[in-house]
């Protein structure tokens, strides 16, 4: 972070890097709009770049201090939003964050991740948290309970159940809701 109030654009990026996809998921939760949460993402990064003198490392730590900023973009945006009428408004058939068989899915989705961040959005925010940190970051158990100050076997089990609910919304999405009765 002390880069990033020096001006450098490259450790800006790398903070873009490692964070990006946690104030993704953040953003998504609170829009509700993938288009959206792309831009209150960029707008995130933006205000940690002209705002990077502010961040006290004594007061909490950086991702903390990150999500904060996210959350209020956030709903800065969502307030906008409820005050505008949509010029071209999109049916729901048409939203790509609709799942079920309206709006199908397939493999190729999965791989560039758009899917993966709407998915993760409907967990709980802890599970999220979790699963963002041990597969994009490369964290292990022990580091995660480490890092969240929480037990070992909390972790495993949040992540267990974190991954449980991702496959059921992923199958979901591919094959549309069960209409068994």
């Amino acid at each position: 972070m002390s880069r990033v109030r020096a001006g450098d654009q490259d450790a800006l990026l790398m903070l873009y890097q490692r964070y990006g996809n946690m104030v993704y998921s953040l953003a998504v939760q609170v829009v509700r709009d993938a288009g959206l949460a792309e831009e209150v993402t960029q707008d995130t990064f933006l205000k940690v770049w002209k705002q990077a003198t502010r961040w006290d490392p004594a007061k909490g730590k950086f991702s903390s201090w990150l999500l904060t900023i996210a959350r209020r973009t956030a709903i800065d945006r969502y307030r906008q939003l409820g005050r505008q009428v949509p010029l071209d408004p999109t049916p729901i058939e048409e939203n790509p964050s609709s799942f079920g068989r309206a709006a199908r899915v397939d493999g190729q989705d999965w791989i560039n991740g758009q899917v993966l961040r709407e998915l993760m959005a409907q967990l709980p925010p802890e599970q999220a948290q979790l699963i963002e940190l041990a597969f994009y970051q490369g964290m292990s158990h022990s580091e995660l309970a480490d890092r969240l100050n929480l037990p070992l076997g909390t972790v495993k089990t949040r992540l267990r159940l974190g991954m449980q609910k991702l496959r059921a919304l992923w199958i979901e999405a591919v094959d549309g809701p069960s209409s068994t009765t």
